[in-house]
């Protein structure tokens, strides 16, 4: 058994499915595939289900998985212990970042980078829900997410805390008022974030709670989008209230009966980081925010 089999194998579970775990090894998918079933004759039983369109783990698959993370993350671990001693002279740091947020993090990831030139920096763009998920498991160092509480298994450093509020082009039939409670939401066509997103899922439970499902209209990745639809008319875009109240193309609506707040920072978890460059990464950003 070699570990590099068992690292196909935690990618291809990961993945469920062999391309996608191919792509994220950056290795071809036929040894891919051929080093799983070599494992898999090593063992003496199938780990995977290949009959379905998206691959996925038998009984003895969900049994070795667990030992096949384990046996990587101690290898992980006896090369980040020699990276600790030899004073970061190398490592890798995983970062996530939602795509639309007041975080200079261009300049966090370039000063971090010239005091650690050998420290290999990767960097996704996602929803603050996956992101979140993502460190949870370890697969992100950290990640600039939005929320409303703290993730669970999560700390955070809060960067920006602010109100959530409801835009309308000038002349919209609720542009004469300064508030609106969100029940008078109801059947309003609104403009927003999509799914996973921190705004969205603040949105999403006030709605629930409230007793209604909102209606969508059109959703995008970037406040500016939405705040772009909001001023050709197409419906009510729910934006941070630091976007509403400061484009002269809206006029802002506070959301009241609940007052809706969200909050932009830098989140990692709880234990603390994995690795000595992971550590030095977020103390240096930690101290830069």
């Amino acid at each position: 058994m070699e570990l590099h089999q068992l690292e196909y194998f935690v990618a291809v579970a990961e993945e469920a499915g062999f391309t996608r775990a191919a792509e994220r090894l950056r290795v071809a998918q036929p040894g891919v595939s051929a080093q799983v079933r070599k494992l898999e004759r090593e063992l003496g039983q199938p780990l995977l289900d290949r009959s379905a369109r998206a691959v996925r783990l038998t009984a003895a698959g969900h049994a070795v998985l667990p030992y096949a993370r384990a046996a990587l993350a101690a290898v992980e671990g006896a090369r980040q212990a020699v990276d600790e001693l030899a004073g970061l002279r190398r490592g890798r740091v995983a970062i996530g970042t939602v795509t639309s947020h007041t975080v200079d993090l261009a300049a966090i990831l370039a000063d971090f980078n010239a005091r650690h030139p050998a420290v290999e920096i990767t960097l996704v763009e996602d929803a603050s829900e996956r992101l979140a998920d993502a460190v949870r498991e370890g697969r992100l160092d950290a990640a600039i997410v939005a929320f409303a509480e703290v993730p669970e298994g999560l700390s955070a450093h809060v960067v920006t805390d602010e109100e959530i509020d409801a835009a309308v082009r000038p002349g919209h039939e609720l542009a004469g008022r300064d508030t609106i409670p969100l029940a008078e939401l109801r059947g309003q066509p609104l403009i927003c974030l999509p799914r996973g997103g921190g705004i969205r899922a603040i949105l999403d439970a006030a709605c629930a709670a409230a007793g209604f499902a909102p209606h969508v209209a059109f959703e995008a990745g970037s406040p500016a989008v939405l705040s772009q639809l909001a001023a050709r008319g197409l419906g009510v875009a729910i934006l941070p209230s630091s976007i509403a109240r400061h484009r002269a193309q809206l006029h802002p609506l506070r959301i009241v009966e609940p007052v809706l707040r969200g909050r932009l920072g830098l989140a990692w978890r709880a234990s603390g980081p994995t690795s000595p460059a992971a550590a030095a990464w977020l103390a240096h950003a930690r101290t830069y925010l």
